[in-house]
């Protein structure tokens, strides 16, 4: 049974890539050599020059959030904005919750 290709992010570049996934190797950008993050199959790209939606993406993916199909449909609600996961992020600490739970959380 083969596998479909999933998403892999270069954050300094702002680049993402579709490759096959296995945990054998790391994956290097074509533009950099540097080590990208597995972001997951549902992930979809924001534009390059949308620096805002880069660091909301840098933010989920630094605290272990992917972008992974489930049996039921896509990944979930994720923050889109600087404002909601500044939002999130002070309810995690003001609730001691997990901040990549808090980050997931559709409403605070």
């Amino acid at each position: 049974m083969s596998h479909g290709k999933t998403s892999y992010v270069c954050l300094p570049c702002r680049a993402s890539y579709k490759q096959f996934h296995g945990p054998d190797r790391e994956r290097r950008c074509p533009r950099c050599a540097r080590v990208m993050i597995h972001a997951g199959s549902a992930f979809a790209p924001p534009r390059r020059r949308d620096k805002d939606a880069w660091r909301v993406l840098s933010v989920l993916l630094h605290a272990g959030i992917g972008f992974h199909k489930s049996c039921c449909g896509g990944p979930g609600w994720r923050p889109t904005t600087l404002r909601e996961v500044k939002a999130r992020t002070a309810y995690a600490r003001r609730t001691g919750e997990p901040v990549a739970r808090a980050l997931q959380r559709y409403v605070v």
